[in-house]
């Protein structure tokens, strides 16, 4: 894949126009992303927010995958909270929803640089809060609710478990963490190994830092920047699953180290061969599969232990 994205020599994402960034974000996220798993249900919602509703798609299981009693995932997207979105995750939500056996929530937060800091995160927060307070509709209980993301999405949904933690609601029962951005300092050793030529690199990184976050006082704020969290006691239980050759692998690693230090339960593995993105080319990667599997498993077993 790298052989055929070098031999492309196509511009960088962040070289070119927004509108034009966000349609080959899209079209590479089709690639490999594989047929759609069969899910019993698929709805589209709006829900209310600080800034206006907030496009979800909920996932229901078939009946033989779900849980009893049911939980729900809030899902949160990559793409540098630039790109991508519900439509460019739809095979990764439907993966997670056969796989766990939960309701998933994807949602369709605002988007940076037009949406900066904090706007993507109030958009994951108050899509959480509704999951929570409407879990009668939805099929769930109230207290068997969870968050995921995927890089930005890992970002956030970090974020979003800080924020419940601090605001004292919703009660979350676990964490999935997916290759987060989490530090944007981009000092760790794997951004100086895997830097440049792993499809994600260092400068890519910096713009979209630069998109998220309007000034140093936001790099400073834990809430858009997990790792500048000075307590994490108190977080429910994590799972951290980063790649091998990706920038992110270290920072996300950290986190785990400290949550663990901190007396979160933490689960953390590193995916041997691969890099960002994986998650979402089943058709390609194995891997890809495999991490499904590690998360829904912690969910499972989260929930159940909620439960």
């Amino acid at each position: 894949m790298l052989d055929a994205l070098a031999g492309a020599e196509a511009p960088r994402l962040w070289e070119v126009p927004i509108e034009e960034a966000r349609e080959q974000g899209a079209a590479f996220a089709a690639v490999g992303a594989g047929d759609p798993v069969p899910v019993d249900m698929v709805d589209d919602r709006l829900v209310p927010g600080p800034h206006g509703d907030i496009p979800v798609r909920v996932y229901t299981p078939l009946p033989a995958d779900a849980l009893s009693p049911r939980g729900a995932v809030v899902y949160l997207h990559g793409g540098g909270w630039v790109f991508m979105g519900i439509e460019t995750h739809d095979t990764i939500c439907r993966r997670l929803t056969a796989a766990s056996g939960c309701v998933v929530v994807s949602v369709d937060y605002r988007l940076a640089p037009e949406h900066p800091f904090p706007v993507p995160l109030d958009d994951s927060y108050a899509a959480a809060c509704w999951v929570a307070q409407h879990a009668a509709d939805l099929g769930t209980q109230p207290d068997l609710l969870a968050v995921m993301g995927d890089s930005a999405g890992g970002n956030l949904a970090a974020a979003v478990a800080l924020r419940a933690r601090d605001h004292g609601a919703p009660e979350l029962a676990a964490q999935v963490l997916v290759y987060p951005a989490l530090d944007p300092a981009r000092d760790t050793p794997s951004y100086v190994e895997n830097g440049s030529g792993y499809l994600l690199d260092d400068p890519g990184m910096e713009w979209f830092w630069r998109q998220y976050l309007q000034s140093d006082e936001h790099a400073q704020n834990p809430h858009a920047a997990p790792a500048r969290a000075s307590d994490l006691r108190g977080l429910p239980p994590a799972t951290v699953i980063t790649a091998e050759f990706d920038p992110l692998r270290d920072e996300g690693e950290a986190y785990a180290a400290r949550l663990t230090a901190a007396g979160v339960p933490t689960t953390s593995r590193r995916m041997a061969g691969m890099l960002h993105g994986f998650l979402g080319m089943p058709e390609m990667f194995g891997e890809a599969d495999e991490a499904i599997e590690i998360a829904a498993r912690a969910l499972r077993e989260a929930i159940g232990t909620a439960g």
